[in-house]
């Protein structure tokens, strides 16, 4: 079942006198449960093109649709709504808040929307992703790993339908990367989500069911269309 599509998706931005194309013209559709990793090298547009699809961003031209609806039809509460309660995120960077245990910071989304937690879902996600001794620690004193888990376990914990992740074992070393990598496929497809993953690496792109190549703001290879 289609759960998102986008189309004809451009984006500008001024630079001085000049005008950069992010995005040129992009179309595309995602199907609920599936992973689909979109690459390329830096400056392609991938983060851009990501942060449209997830409601981040708003595109110059073009249309983004979440379950037949359009996106930016939406005023920006029920936008903000829309995304805290259906899409979870997952950044480079983890987001956490610092001043907040990791167990809060799981919990963040949940009480911004002013709802109790659902405590055996929210105790699964932490057995799942193996987070039961940290769950009393500040960020400052978790690994990246760890961190990255907690950010994880913090973008589903609204049982979200859709999972954008931007480059999230950038900052993690190969071994741990793949540890977590590894944990966004398996929760995937455990709970049926739709799982978009932007990257340069190849050899993690490689590891999902679906490939979108970015160059210079346009698609130029989709596995699922084979030619583009």
């Amino acid at each position: 079942m289609q759960i998102l599509n986008c189309c004809d998706l451009s984006k500008t931005y001024a630079n001085g006198e000049n005008t950069v194309h992010a995005l040129r013209n992009i179309t595309a559709s995602f199907e609920q449960g599936e992973f689909c990793a979109v690459r390329g090298p830096s400056g392609s547009g991938k983060s851009t093109l990501l942060h449209i699809l997830g409601g981040l961003e708003y595109p110059t031209s073009g249309k983004v649709y979440y379950q037949g609806e359009d996106l930016f039809a939406y005023n920006d509460n029920q936008l903000s709504i829309l995304r805290r309660r259906r899409f979870g995120f997952v950044f480079q960077a983890y987001n956490l808040v610092q001043e907040l245990t990791a167990y809060e910071n799981i919990l963040l989304p949940v009480l911004l929307d002013k709802r109790n937690p659902d405590e055996k879902y929210i105790a699964m996600l932490i057995e799942l992703l193996g987070i039961e001794d940290r769950l009393h620690h500040l960020p400052n004193a978790l690994s990246g790993g760890q961190q990255q888990r907690i950010a994880i376990a913090r973008a589903l914990a609204n049982r979200p339908s859709i999972l954008f992740a931007d480059e999230p074992t950038g900052n993690l070393d190969g071994t741990t990367g793949k540890e977590v990598l590894s944990l966004l496929k398996y929760v995937g497809k455990e709970m049926g989500v739709t799982l978009i993953l932007v990257t340069h690496d190849l050899n993690i792109a490689e590891q999902a069911e679906r490939i979108i190549t970015l160059e210079d703001g346009s698609i130029t290879f989709d596995s699922c269309r084979q030619e583009v």
